[in-house]
């Protein structure tokens, strides 16, 4: 049988999820602003919480964690409370920053300071506590592969889902990190860091008290 239909049925999917704004895309901007490393880093670990989640989901287990209510709440929790330390943080930077000549911009510098490997964490852990992953990849995989597909077809999903995440990301963290880009946000640092430490604590407060 012949499952291209399907795998490019998924890598649709996947594209439309990574193109719709939420904690993925803001931790993946906020690190390319700084620098291009970071970014491109912070993509890298973004994919990866999205190839542990494909492969639960593969082997069903997406679907079990999306039902056991207790282990579904605990990882709503601490991905609200995460972002809300992220958003909380930039916003503190904006406070610190204020009345400085030159001010580093409080995205940017957290961003800046920090090595790949901790922008990296960042992207997995932003990754790893979204308990809507869990359920977006289940229903996913059980409504678009046939079942009893053949092992290297969820090896090929596993990998199709991977790829289409680390090239929008790391395209995104590309983009951000440009001189045009990197020019607008020096003039506008601000208020766009502003902007995103709101929109980090709102995701994290409704994630946190979503039911």
């Amino acid at each position: 049988m012949n499952y291209t239909a399907q795998l490019a049925a998924i890598a649709g999917v996947m594209l439309l999820a990574c193109v719709s704004p939420g904690p993925d895309m803001l931790a993946v901007t906020s690190h390319a602003f700084a620098r291009r490393r970071a970014g491109v880093f912070a993509a890298a670990g973004i994919a990866t919480s999205h190839a542990i989640w494909a492969t639960l989901a593969v082997f069903g287990l997406g679907l079990i964690l999306a039902q056991l209510a207790w282990l579904y709440e605990a990882i709503r929790i601490a991905g609200g409370v995460y972002l809300l330390y992220l958003g909380g943080k930039t916003l503190m930077g904006l406070r610190r920053s204020a009345g400085v000549s030159e001010p580093a911009a409080p995205v940017a510098a957290a961003a800046k300071s920090a090595s790949g490997a901790h922008a990296y964490r960042r992207g997995l852990l932003v990754g790893l506590t979204n308990p809507k992953a869990a359920a977006f990849f289940g229903s996913l995989f059980v409504t678009l592969l046939p079942a009893h597909a053949p092992l290297w077809v969820h090896g090929a999903t596993i990998a199709t889902v991977a790829g289409v995440s680390i090239a929008w990301f790391t395209s995104i963290a590309l983009l951000f990190s440009t001189g045009g880009v990197q020019r607008g946000y020096a003039k506008l640092r601000r208020p766009v860091d502003a902007l995103m430490g709101a929109a980090l604590v709102a995701l994290g407060a409704r994630l946190a008290l979503d039911h």
